[in-house]
């Protein structure tokens, strides 16, 4: 229910709890609508506490009965929790509650998903399953006993005993509550085993509902994987008996990683080459990477308070992203990222919903866990370990595990670790942590006989809050290259501290071309004006892989922006040098896919409000297919034998080899599409023997106009399967023509199978019809009212998917007039909803500002 006036709360605030949390003992008596919690926990008075106020939070409880030291107490309770008093010396708290997992549809706390009792407690979840200080810098041990007919019961750490209708775990290792985990439920497991590397045997468990047994094994072998990487990498050893996963349809987030129990979304554990797709199987790979990995970065060292969030997320992001380049590909995982990066953080950071990496406040928790903590939290890790090196930043790491395991920390204990351990001062590197915008860096040049000169000058615009910048710690990389393409001077990093700073390289024959931001090595805006013939040369020339890309990036984008505003042709110059690296066969399929792949037209949309221009959405989206039929056209007479050549014969296998050429085999298909309406797709949907050919034949085919068929025979072969039903739902909106896709949405929402209540078919939906830029955006305003009717619809149901689902209104600045009142009026009449839920409240009023 919406506050009258919600409380925020503010880092400058933060006290440590009053008291110490010794040991946690919990009972659960499970029942769908009257689930029994026992809590029996020993508390000591904190001798670092300034305040010893007794205060538990607790929401959505009934309190049965409570006890210290084995006698009654009276409680006084409030909507979030409860006040007692307390002795001054170590006490026993003792309580009794009750809550409702059936109708918890939030998905915070206990809850029901399919007649599975699971678990979902970051960041306050807890308080919704017993009386607890909820608060990540409290930490303890706990025992667990679930009593239930349920066939598995699971809580965190080791398995201590079982009987008829019992479990019993114990988590040796201290915790916050945020990380607490139970699931029960007749559920079946695909078991291993992993051996450390100090010899200790660790059991291996994927729990699943019975019939997804056999899309497990992917799963378990990327656990495994992630378990020798972090050993090797980062010298460190999982520390538990068992470690478990379990697989759950109903969840908010990807997944949650629990000590020793990780609860997945069923989208990112579950995978078989027959439902999956490629981009599937390397999502389920990172994430459960970033899930293990979080063992160390996360676990065995928290968070303080939850403004240091991006001091877990932001590192394990960064370790996953590390993951996967080994793994499949240095180059084309950056490029990956970088895109992602654009797509989702910049907007945030370039609007009303910026915020820095580190928060100064909040009033919903929910709602930080953003792009920014989390992807710019990890480019800020990158730039640290660009900046000190290799070795040491792997040393700094080690100090961090040593001086802190078993702690709760905050970014100036990170920071302290770099400087102890590398004698580098980081406090003018701190304000990436402090400061909220993504800075502009322009280049000018000067060439002078043998001398040449970059001077480069930083700013930040300013955003809510912050009007004035101080300069930054940038790292740029940057390496030079000769008139006839050989690399004069290789990558290095210039170091930049001040508003403008001039870097000089001597001793050079001619006048060189520079590659600036080699490897994208600062979240930064590069505000250069490149000319054509320069980008051309660097796209044929540069021997950075990101810089070749950016090249051809900066190519697409500026003959898509003269074809939007001035009707140009086509650049076929531009398309000859593209060409050559597309037929090159000594590159990766997958880097050349990713030549092919040019700006979202949201990327467009906000290049031209960059430049001063009104983005019209029909616009952007008609240059972008002229473009696609242009190329089409262009290269006929040899996409096919470019097609052959990448055409997988082997058996299917989900790695870095086989998925690189059926992207570029796909994204080939959509340039046929325009040359044979759609029979090429038709031919490769009938003989599609996995999900990543098959789904991308259909998507060409609702393009070309001939989806009903295929659409049809595809919802007959997979209706029983829930993820796969997903991609049917999503595929639809994202594929439509814009000036039908809110019809398609609205059919689709009324579909017997769409469960609105289930997250992964709202987001398919919903999520799936918003990425449809200019059918969202259709000159009417029926996409913005029938994306708010839903979000209105949800909120009651579940806050925290409604508030992530408001922000693709983020952007609604940049467009005319006319839509501005139609998205203003959408958010406001969200706004009003009577007991709206401080998750979305806050979002709505953030980005009505």
């Amino acid at each position: 229910m919406k506050d009258a006036a919600p409380k925020t709360i503010y880092l400058k605030d933060y006290t440590p709890f009053g008291f110490v949390v010794e040991s946690v003992h919990l009972t659960f008596r499970l029942a769908p609508k009257s689930t029994r919690v026992v809590s029996r926990i020993a508390f000591a008075p904190n001798p670092d506490a300034t305040d010893n106020t007794f205060f538990l939070h607790g929401e959505e409880l009934s309190l049965i009965w409570a006890k210290i030291d084995g006698q009654e107490v009276t409680s006084e309770l409030t909507d979030d929790g409860l006040r007692c008093a307390v002795p001054d010396t170590p006490f026993v708290w003792e309580a009794e509650v009750e809550i409702s997992p059936q109708t918890n549809t939030a998905l915070e706390g206990l809850y029901m998903s399919n007649g599975m009792y699971c678990t979902q407690c970051e960041a306050e979840g807890f308080r919704k399953i017993t009386y607890y200080p909820d608060r990540p810098d409290v930490m303890s041990t706990f025992t667990v006993r679930i009593e239930g007919a349920e066939k598995v019961k699971l809580s965190n750490g080791n398995p201590t005993g079982s009987g008829d209708g019992w479990a019993e775990w114990h988590d040796p290792w201290p915790k916050p509550a945020y990380l607490f985990a139970l699931v029960a439920g007749d559920l079946v497991n695909h078991p291993d085993t992993f051996k450390t590397m100090s010899g200790r045997e660790v059991e291996l468990n994927i729990w699943v509902r019975p019939g997804d047994e056999g899309k497990c094994a992917f799963g378990m072998e990327a656990l495994k994987k992630s378990m020798v990487w972090d050993e090797e990498v980062y010298g460190r050893e999982y520390d538990l008996d068992i470690f478990n996963i379990v697989a759950v349809d109903d969840f908010n987030m990807g997944a949650m990683e629990n000590k020793g129990l990780n609860v997945f979304n069923s989208s990112c554990v579950l995978a078989s080459p027959e439902t999956s797709t490629d981009s599937n199987f390397e999502r389920i790979e990172a994430i459960i990477a970033h899930e293990y990995f979080h063992n160390w970065t996360g676990n065995r060292i928290t968070c303080r308070d939850w403004f240091q969030l991006c001091l877990k997320e932001g590192l394990t992001v960064y370790r996953d992203a590390q993951f996967t380049s080994d793994m499949r590909g240095e180059a084309v995982k950056r490029i990956h990222d970088v895109i992602d990066l654009r797509a989702r953080q910049f907007p945030e950071d370039q609007g009303p919903l910026s915020h820095p990496v580190r928060p100064e406040s909040f009033q919903e928790i929910n709602n930080f866990y953003t792009a920014t903590v989390y992807e710019k939290g990890a480019e800020v890790i990158g730039m640290l370990k660009t900046l000190v090196g290799d070795e040491a930043y792997y040393k700094a790491l080690d100090l961090y595990f040593d001086r802190h395991d078993g702690q709760a920390c905050t970014i100036e204990d990170w920071l302290t670790v770099f400087e102890d351990a590398t004698g580098r001062d980081l406090a003018q590197f701190k304000l990436w942590y402090s400061q909220s915008g993504t800075p502009r860096v322009t280049v000018a040049e000067d060439w002078d006989d043998g001398t040449y000169r970059l001077t480069i000058k930083q700013q930040t615009p300013p955003t809510p809050g912050q009007d004035v910048k101080d300069p930054k710690v940038i790292p740029i990389a940057v390496g030079l290259l000769n008139p006839n393409g050989d690399e004069v001077v290789p990558t290095q990093v210039l170091e930049m501290t001040q508003d403008e700073q001039t870097f000089t390289f001597d001793g050079l024959a001619s006048k060189p071309v520079p590659s600036i931001l080699r490897g994208f090595s600062a979240p930064i805006v590069l505000d250069r004006t490149v000319s054509r013939e320069e980008n051309a040369f660097l796209l044929a020339h540069d021997t950075d892989a990101f810089n070749r890309w950016e090249a051809n990036r900066s190519l697409t984008r500026n003959c898509l922006i003269d074809m939007i505003t001035t009707g140009a042709a086509p650049d076929d110059a531009w398309l000859d040098s593209l060409e050559r690296v597309v037929r090159d066969d000594a590159l990766d399929p997958d880097y050349r896919q990713l030549m092919l792949s040019g700006p979202s037209q949201s990327e467009l949309a906000q290049t031209l409000f960059e430049q001063g221009l009104t983005p019209d959405p029909d616009a952007i989206w008609a240059a972008a297919e002229r473009l696609r039929k242009h190329i089409a056209t262009k290269w006929q007479g040899w996409l096919a034998d470019v097609a052959e050549s990448v055409r997988v014969d082997a058996p299917y296998r989900p790695d870095a080899e086989q998925t690189g050429k059926r992207a570029l085999g796909s994204a080939l298909l959509s340039l046929t599409t325009q040359l044979d309406g759609g029979a090429e797709a038709q031919r490769q949907f009938d003989g599609a023997d996995n999900m990543t050919l098959q789904l991308s034949a259909l998507t060409q085919l609702i393009r070309a106009g001939k989806g009903d068929a295929p659409l049809s025979r595809f919802y007959d072969q997979w209706r029983d399967d829930r993820l796969v039903m997903d991609k049917w739902f999503g595929i639809q909106v994202g594929a439509a023509d814009p000036d039908v896709a809110v019809d398609v949405a609205h059919r689709l929402s009324d579909h017997a199978d769409f469960d609105w209540k289930n997250p992964n078919r709202f987001r398919a939906v919903l999520g799936g019809f918003a990425m449809n830029h200019a059918g969202f955006h259709r000159k009417d305003g029926a996409g913005y009212a029938f994306l708010a009717d839903w979000l209105i619809k949800l909120d009651d149901k579940n806050p925290q998917t409604t508030a992530r689902m408001c922000s693709v209104f983020q952007t609604w600045k940049r467009y005319d007039a006319d839509r501005q009142a139609l998205i203003r009026t959408q958010l406001e009449r969200i706004k009003a909803k009577p007991k709206l839920s401080r998750d979305t409240d806050e979002m709505v009023s953030r980005i009505l500002g």
